[in-house]
């Protein structure tokens, strides 16, 4: 049994006066990417010089407009990519890049050499201020702990002077969530007295779910006790950096914007140390869902995932949202079928508005395809194969035939697993387009009877074999189907009747198929079965239907 006696639940916030649950998000943050730091570090094999620079340049493209480089002064690698970035004129001037430092005075100097150059840079400065960390680490008190970051806020504000370029300040208490918020308030205070921040220079201080300790709600809570508890609000810009031990990231990141944060530090995937980052282009898809521009060139996830998964070396699970191999994906009938009806409705009602059951988004939207929507295996359904039919291989199979065909391809499916869909287009030849035997239509003329005395309009003249033996018979009728059927019934001595017919073209343009569905009963044995034909004359499309239910009434 699991000894959940040793552990304790985490403190939460009393705070009533909280108003984030009753607010929506309806703007994009500030979006951070940490790739080539969080990300990086968390790497079994961590990047070179020249993927990092790749790398920056994929996020660039994606549009972020800031990006933490690394910690230029811990490694050479590190310290040697930023000079990349500024001796090859990589920085765009609407791009800040962020550097990593710790609150020590040779560290900061040296992440001062490394930004020679640069325009305009953010220095995030932190220090670990968690009861926990303070008792075992360092054991060191309130005092001490906030001795360290003013000092490094002192010391890189001294930096400044002599920059050349503009830096903005970023502090981080390391392990805010484990951290008592009044000393949390207290240390970001002494900082901001020692940067004197303004609305027009702000300070970033930046509240890490170091480790994700509790709920979302309790973060929100967190976030929002220090929104309101700040002195100068409108002097900082409010960011946070949320982890994922608890599988919890995204939701506690949505929460603490709606409790006040203004900033969002994560990761591509949410790549990162333990359980990762959170996954930035997961919230901004559910923003874009909702309708909210997410400010981020995020159209083509397929470039993303191929540059991500060759220098990270991690594969993007199949069920990661909106970027896994299968998300996009139905395997169960009931879900096909609602996702079958709901695409048609879209594109019959015209609506500008995307709204298709199980389907938050258009998968085109952000570089998918209509393809991968419906997979087809032993769970799915009569919807399933119809869609694939229709949206791969344009044949619209009438509802009562969406049974029969299905019925073919479980067989299959029970004995296989998956079938793809070319298998399924080859199955469906192979019991309706390609059913020629033992009857196999060849050729038909038709007469128009309408200025004679015959109760019918249509003479059918129609040529066929049986067996491989070459028979032809002349027939009357109601139109050209009726006469083919009515001769079929006195040659081969049976007695059928169609009890539902459809047709459509496969394509367009005046050299496109048409696609003949035909209904059969054989009012014998009351059984009743599909016949399917094709071809660039609708009555010929027709005739080849009626033998093609035939043939299969013969063999079934």
């Amino acid at each position: 049994m699991l000894n959940y006696k040793r552990y304790k639940s985490a403190p939460v916030v009393d705070f009533k006066e909280r108003t984030w649950p009753n607010k929506q998000i309806t703007k994009a943050p500030a979006w951070c990417s940490v790739d080539l730091r969080d990300g990086n570090q968390a790497l079994i094999e961590p990047m070179v010089v020249e993927e990092k620079i790749e790398f920056f340049n994929l996020l660039v493209k994606l549009g972020f407009k800031e990006i933490e480089v690394g910690f230029p002064s811990a490694s050479q690698i590190e310290f040697d990519f930023l000079r990349q970035l500024v001796d090859r004129k990589l920085i765009p001037d609407d791009v800040v890049i962020q550097v990593l430092v710790q609150c020590r005075d040779h560290l900061i100097e040296r992440t001062f050499e490394s930004l020679e150059g640069v325009k305009t840079a953010i220095v995030h400065i932190y220090n670990s201020t968690s009861t926990l960390q303070r008792e075992v680490v360092f054991g060191m008190d309130r005092e001490a702990i906030k001795e360290i970051a003013v000092n490094g806020a002192r010391l890189v504000k001294e930096h400044t002077k002599n920059f050349p370029g503009k830096i903005i300040m970023e502090y981080s208490p390391e392990s805010f969530t484990g951290t008592e918020l009044d000393f949390a308030m207290d240390i970001c205070t002494a900082v901001q007295e020692v940067w004197e921040p303004t609305p027009d220079n702000k300070i970033i201080f930046n509240l890490p779910n170091t480790v994700e300790m509790n709920t979302p709600n309790v973060y929100a809570d967190q976030i929002e006790w220090m929104h309101t508890h700040f002195k100068n609000r409108d002097s900082i810009s409010l960011s946070i950096h949320p982890h994922n031990d608890r599988g919890c990231g995204v939701a506690a990141s949505e929460l603490a914007l709606l409790a006040g944060a203004d900033r969002v530090e994560g990761t591509l995937f949410g790549n990162g140390e333990r359980t990762g980052n959170v996954d930035i282009l997961n919230i901004a898809y559910n923003m874009f869902s909702q309708g909210i521009d997410p400010e981020l060139n995020i159209e083509d996830i397929n470039e993303i995932i191929e540059v991500y998964e060759r220098l990270c070396k991690i594969p993007v699970h199949v069920r990661h949202p909106y970027g896994g191999k299968l998300v996009f994906t139905a395997f169960s009938g009931s879900h096909q079928d609602a996702i079958n009806k709901g695409v048609k409705a879209m594109h019959e009602k015209k609506k500008e508005t995307w709204e298709v059951p199980y389907l938050p988004i258009d998968p085109a939207d952000i570089g998918r395809k209509y393809e991968p929507i419906v997979r087809i295996n032993s769970q799915s359904g009569k919807g399933g194969v119809a869609f694939i039919m229709e949206s791969y291989f344009g044949f619209k199979l009438p509802k009562g035939m969406h049974k029969e065909f299905a019925d073919v391809i479980q067989v299959i499916s029970e004995k296989q697993g998956e079938v793809a869909p070319e298998q399924i287009m080859q199955e469906f030849k192979k019991s309706y387009l390609d059913r020629k035997e033992p009857l196999h239509f060849r050729k038909c003329r038709f007469e128009d009877l309408t200025e004679t005395d015959t109760p019918f309009d249509t003479l059918a003249s129609v040529i066929y074999t049986d067996e491989g033996i070459e028979k032809s018979f002349e027939a009357t009728g109601n139109g050209p189907i009726d006469a083919v059927l009515r001769g079929l019934e006195k040659e081969l001595g049976i007695n059928i009747k169609i009890l539902d017919y459809s047709e459509h073209a496969l394509g367009e343009g005046s050299g496109a198929q048409a696609a003949a569905y035909i209904h059969l009963l054989d009012k014998d044995t009351a059984r009743t079965i599909f016949g399917v034909g094709i071809s660039s004359n609708i009555t010929r499309a027709s005739i080849r239907a009626i033998f093609s239910g035939l043939n299969r009434l013969k063999k079934s």
